[in-house]
C-alpha cells in the first residue's frame, strides 16, 4: 500500500497558521480542539488524543479526542506510568510504537472497553517551562500505512503549539485571579463604611451623577473621605473601566504639577531626556481626580480652565495640540467660596468645576457610623496581623463616640492601627487608644460667666452632644438623658441647638 507523505511545506504553514490562534482565540478548549484536529488531518490519522495531568492525583484525562470514539475515550483515565501515554508522561520523552500488540507497556483496555483496534501510536509529551502537563497522541494512518519517525517530528510540532496554548491560558487564569483578588482588596480598602442619613444622602447623590460627564467638585474637612467618594463616582460610572488617575494638587511645586498634569516632549527642559506622558492624557476616556484644587497656582488655574474648556491641552515644551475627553472630580477641604470671593481662587474656573457639588459629612455629624468605621478598621488590622479574636471593649467604644473627632474618620482610622499595635490583650481598651479627651471642653467653663450662664451652656452643648451620638434622632437622645422628648424639643428650640 503506498505510505501517504506530508508536504514539509504545507505542514510548515499550518504550523504558522496555528500559531496565530495561540493568542488570539481565547477559548482554551476550542484551540486545543483545532490544534488536534489539524494534527490529525495534517497526519492522516485514525485518531488521536491530548491528555493532560492531574498531579495531585497523578492521573492523565483525556481533554480533546478525535475519531469515531471520541466521546467515548472521554470516560477514562490513566495513571502515570500506565500504558504509553502514561510512560511517555512518567519519562518525558517522545515514543512511537509501530505494532503495540508486541509491546509491553500497551494498555489494551480502553481500546478493548470501545471496541476500537488499534495497530500503531506515536505519543509525545507537552511541557512548559520544562515540566510536562499532558501528552498528545496518534494512533494508526487511515489507508493501514504505520506511523513513522516524521509522522513523530510533526506532532511534537502540534504538541509544542498545545502546551504553548494551555500555558499562556494559565497565565491569563492566574492574572484574572490576581485582578479579581486584588479588586476585592481594593473594593475594601475604598470602601465607604456608614449607615447614617448624612452618608447615605451624599452617597446616593454620588450615584446619580456617576454616569454624567458633569465636573463634580467634592467639599469637606481633612480626612472625611472626598478621594473615597470620587471613587465610587468613578467605578459606578459609565467609565469604570477606562482609568482613574489621582493627583494631589497640593503636594507639587508649580512646575511639577504642570509637567504631571500635561508631561513634557524630549529636551522641553534640562534633564527632559524623553517625552512623559501627563494624568490627563492617562486619563483619556477615564476620570481625573484632583484633589486639593484650592491650592492651585493662578498660572495653573488658567491652564486648567483651558483644558476644561476646550478639551484640549500642550504637552510642556510641545507644539501640537492633543485632545482628551476626561471625567474632571475634584476636591478641597478650603473655604472654595470665600477664595473665589477674595480673589484667590478664578471664579469661572469655580463654576467649571462645580457643575456639581457635594458635601462630605465631618465624623462628629455620623457618630452613629463609628461603631461601624472602628470595627471596619479592626477587621482589617487582625486580617493583617493575624489575631482573630481581638475585639472593641464597651469602655473603649463609649470613648470613641464622645470624642469630636477633629481628623475625621482618618484619626479613627490611626486611633485604631494604634490601639490594636500598643494593645496588650485580646481587648481594646480606653488605654490602648490615644491620649485624647473623650469628654468635650465645655465653653461655659471658664472664668467670668455667671452660674446661670455657665449651666445654659453646659445644657446646649450636652444636647447637642446627645444628639450628634444618636445621629440626631430626638427619641433616642430623651430617653438617653432620661427626659421627655418635648422637653428635649423645647430645650433645642431654647438653646438654638443645631
Amino acid at each position: 500500500m503506498t505510505k501517504k507523505k506530508i508536504n514539509p511545506e504545507i505542514s510548515i504553514e499550518r504550523l504558522k497558521e496555528i500559531s496565530t490562534w495561540v493568542s488570539s482565540v481565547h477559548d482554551l478548549d476550542r484551540l486545543l480542539e483545532l490544534i488536534i484536529e489539524t494534527a490529525t488531518r495534517m497526519m492522516d490519522a485514525k485518531a488521536s488524543s491530548l491528555l493532560l495531568l492531574d498531579k495531585k492525583r497523578k492521573k492523565l484525562y483525556f481533554k480533546v479526542a478525535t475519531g469515531e470514539k471520541k466521546i467515548d475515550v472521554k470516560k477514562f483515565e490513566i495513571d502515570i506510568g500506565q500504558g504509553i501515554a502514561g510512560y511517555v508522561a512518567e519519562k518525558g520523552e517522545p515514543l512511537l510504537i509501530p505494532d503495540v500488540t508486541s509491546d509491553h507497556r500497551w494498555y489494551k483496555e480502553i481500546s478493548e472497553s470501545i471496541g476500537f483496534q488499534t495497530q500503531s501510536i506515536a505519543c509525545v509529551p507537552m511541557k512548559v517551562n520544562g515540566e510536562t502537563i499532558g501528552v498528545v497522541e496518534i494512533i494508526d494512518k487511515t489507508n493501514g500505512a504505520p506511523i513513522e519517525g516524521d509522522d513523530l517530528q510533526v506532532l511534537s510540532a502540534y504538541a509544542e503549539l498545545a502546551a504553548l496554548a494551555i500555558g499562556n491560558a494559565r497565565k491569563i487564569e492566574r492574572n484574572r485571579k490576581k485582578i479579581k483578588d486584588l479588586t476585592r482588596e481594593l473594593d475594601v480598602k475604598y470602601e465607604i463604611i456608614g449607615e447614617s442619613d448624612s452618608l447615605k444622602k451624599v452617597i446616593f447623590d454620588a450615584i446619580k451623577v456617576a454616569n454624567s460627564k458633569a465636573s463634580t467638585l467634592i467639599l469637606g474637612e481633612s480626612g472625611t473621605g472626598k478621594e473615597l467618594l470620587a471613587r465610587l463616582i468613578h467605578r459606578t460610572g459609565s467609565r469604570k473601566e477606562k482609568p482613574m488617575i489621582i493627583l494631589n494638587c497640593a503636594a507639587l511645586p508649580e512646575t511639577l504639577l504642570e509637567d504631571e498634569l500635561f508631561g513634557h516632549e524630549k529636551g522641553a527642559y534640562t534633564g527632559a531626556a524623553g517625552r512623559k506622558i501627563g494624568k490627563f492624557e492617562l486619563a483619556d476616556e477615564g476620570t481625573i481626580f484632583l484633589d486639593e484644587i484650592g491650592e492651585m497656582s493662578p498660572r495653573m488655574q488658567a491652564k486648567l480652565l483651558r483644558i476644561l474648556q476646550e478639551g484640549v491641552f500642550y504637552r510642556v515644551g510641545g507644539n501640537t495640540s492633543i485632545p482628551v475627553d476626561v471625567r474632571v472630580i475634584s476636591a478641597t477641604n478650603r473655604n472654595i467660596t470665600e477664595d473665589v470671593a477674595e480673589g484667590r481662587f478664578r471664579e469661572d474656573l469655580y463654576y467649571r468645576l462645580n457643575v456639581i457639588e457635594i458635601h462630605m459629612p465631618p465624623l462628629r455629624n455620623r457618630i452613629t457610623d463609628i461603631p461601624l468605621l472602628a470595627q471596619h478598621f479592626l477587621d482589617i488590622a487582625k486580617k493583617e496581623r493575624g489575631l482573630s479574636k481581638l475585639s472593641i471593649s464597651k469602655a473603649a467604644l463609649d470613648e470613641m463616640l464622645t470624642y469630636d473627632w477633629p481628623g475625621n474618620v482618618r484619626e479613627l482610622k490611626n486611633a485604631l492601627e494604634r490601639a490594636v499595635v500598643m494593645g496588650n490583650t485580646h481587648e481594646i481598651l480606653p488605654q490602648d487608644l490615644p491620649n485624647f479627651s473623650a469628654n468635650p471642653k465645655y465653653p461655659g467653663m471658664e472664668i467670668g460667666l455667671t452660674l446661670k450662664e455657665a449651666i445654659d451652656c453646659f445644657k446646649k452643648e450636652f444636647i447637642g452632644l446627645n444628639l450628634r451620638h444618636t445621629g440626631g434622632n430626638r427619641s433616642k437622645a430623651a430617653i438617653n438623658m432620661q427626659i421627655q422628648r418635648t422637653y428635649l424639643s423645647r430645650l433645642i428650640s431654647k438653646y438654638n441647638v443645631r
